[in-house]
């Protein structure tokens, strides 16, 4: 359990998220649907809102003072997720819509040799699994699934074997959105180093939860989502080396990415505009900054201290209820709990639940590979932030 001065400072926390205080059919919220988005506290919707009463104009080549300030705030918060993952420059920071779009970007303009593998796992979210479908079918390449140990973590036995067969990509998710299991993505861009293999990590689920250095890691790719880390939907990062964006081809074509365009050809800008063709989403990008100075200020420790909590408490309760499958129960796990009840369809529990007032997830989330080998058509999904308490 927490101490009452722990759930003081929680208290303080919720008073940052204005949803919370709502209720849902009568009962007071319970958001644990936190996976799928998180809720956003007062200092990112003040940014948005001052955003666009104080600053609003379009970035880049403006020369009025609007523009200005915006392109200035704009490249601030690009320094502030360089910063945030430590990135070794600016220009390694690619702003998308989201993770997805991070991935397709990749799965685009990555170019994957004839016969070239895409190695992937069972536990990946369908946004790092179908984008590389259809890259292997468009260039005539083929994908290939670490096994899962009996407990449902990465089989790094078999990761070695694969690896060793020199696959063109290894795409990972840093932690699973379905069982919360942290993968030991640190020994596998080890062992896919040793073998010139490149890789992407699926950081959608992590960055809220991990602190998570992109040079320590080594990893030649991290993406991530603003949304679920206390940010406005609509806004996302692909990290990447320097040397291997530059190697990319264009995602997209016009306006940003532009360096000068005639009739009958065009020059393309320098990274990172060289991936950003149109207007950004400026006020997103502001706020994802606002968004990791709120995490930053409450310090990772703190955060997986109460992640850790929470997940405890959540499965030794379900555990003592009897009557609950539970998946990936033990492990290094965070911010996920996965379960169904004995005889009840998991989009049942989830109805009740939300005439109870908590809001939880149920279904095959985006990773129906994973429920294929879990043998299931869905769980119920209770997902935690720091704004969630053990009584809920």
């Amino acid at each position: 359990m927490v101490s009452s001065s722990n759930n003081a400072v929680n208290q303080d926390i919720r008073a940052d998220f204005p949803i919370l205080a709502q209720a849902v059919h009568g009962q007071p919220l319970v958001y644990l649907d936190n996976a799928a988005t998180t809720q956003k506290p007062k200092a990112v919707l003040d940014a948005m809102c001052r955003y666009y009463t104080t600053v609003n104009s379009n970035i880049h080549r403006g020369v009025h003072s609007l523009s200005q300030q915006a392109t200035t705030a704009h490249e601030e918060a690009r320094e502030t997720v360089r910063g945030f993952i430590n990135a070794a420059e600016t220009e390694e920071i690619i702003f998308t819509r989201g993770t997805t779009e991070s991935i397709n970007l990749l799965a685009q303009c990555f170019n994957l040799p004839q016969g070239g593998t895409v190695l992937l796992s069972p536990m990946e979210h369908h946004s790092n699994l179908v984008p590389w479908q259809e890259a292997v079918a468009r260039q005539g390449g083929r994908l290939a699934y670490i096994p899962l140990t009996a407990d449902l973590q990465i089989d790094l036995a078999a990761a070695e074997h694969l690896l060793a067969q020199g696959p063109a990509l290894l795409a990972i998710a840093h932690v699973s959105n379905v069982l919360g299991r942290i993968n030991p993505v640190e020994e596998l861009i080890r062992m896919a180093h040793a073998h010139n293999v490149p890789v992407l990590v699926d950081g959608a689920q992590a960055v809220a939860h991990l602190p998570v250095d992109v040079q320590a890691l080594d990893c030649d790719f991290y993406c991530f989502s603003g949304h679920k880390m206390y940010a406005p939907m609509g806004i996302g990062v692909l990290y990447g080396k320097k040397r291997l964006l530059e190697a990319l081809p264009p995602y997209q074509f016009g306006g940003e990415m532009i360096a000068e365009v005639h009739l009958h050809e065009s020059t393309y800008n320098r990274l990172p505009f060289k991936f950003e063709a149109g207007t950004p989403a400026v006020a997103e990008a502001i706020c994802l900054a606002e968004a990791i100075r709120y995490i930053q200020a409450l310090g990772f420790d703190t955060i997986q201290t109460h992640d850790r909590a929470l997940v405890e408490a959540a499965t030794a309760g379900l555990t003592d209820l009897g009557g609950i499958d539970l998946y990936a129960a033990d492990g290094p796990k965070c911010g996920v709990v996965s379960f169904n009840v004995q005889g009840a369809h998991h989009y049942d529990v989830g109805v009740l639940l939300d005439q109870m007032g908590i809001a939880v997830r149920t279904g095959h989330h985006c990773a129906q590979p994973l429920m294929e080998t879990l043998g299931i058509s869905g769980t119920v999904r209770a997902s935690f932030a720091v704004y969630n308490t053990l009584e809920e």
